[in-house]
């Protein structure tokens, strides 16, 4: 039951937004294969890796209470980024959001915003191991501050234990 509650909120969490306008084909005058290159990345890779498709789905999980990619964000001289934080230590995924973002980049540089490529990487993650496909809307926008101690009061902690 667990499992089930985690991809349920990970689904939920593909539904929210970053402040921005979202939209069904966001992407299609501007950069119009960002979807299906996001899509042949996340099949190539999780075919030969199946365990990173929950991978990318918690890392969209971590990101969606802003859904901003501010999890992707480096830590600095004088603030900890929420990846650095416990709740976040044991997350994978990031290098392959990079392959996929400079993918993107050659594709259409300045284009489609971080946020984004986590959201659909997750959905095409969940339909890449046998789970279903659905349209996502996009449009998010890439927050610009990653605060780490803003993950304690939005995650459960890793020794979190729900009772039943």
């Amino acid at each position: 039951m667990g499992s089930l509650a985690f991809v349920a909120f990970a689904l939920l969490g593909l539904l929210g937004a970053s402040h921005a306008q979202l939209k069904l084909g966001f992407y299609d005058h501007v950069c119009p294969q960002a979807e299906s290159i996001v899509k042949g990345i996340v099949e190539e890779y999780v075919k030969h890796v199946p365990s990173l498709a929950p991978a990318l789905i918690r890392l969209h999980f971590h990101d969606c209470f802003g859904c901003d990619a501010s999890l992707l964000l480096n830590s600095t001289k004088n603030n900890t980024a929420e990846k650095d934080v416990a709740p976040s230590s044991s997350l994978r995924g990031f290098s392959f959001i990079d392959i996929v973002k400079s993918k993107l980049e050659e594709e259409c540089p300045g284009v489609v915003s971080c946020a984004d490529i986590l959201t659909l990487a997750a959905r095409d993650a969940i339909a890449a191991i046998g789970g279903p496909y659905w349209e996502v809307s996009t449009g998010r926008r890439d927050g610009t501050v990653s605060i780490g101690s803003e993950v304690f009061t939005n995650l459960p902690a890793p020794t979190f234990c729900w009772k039943t």
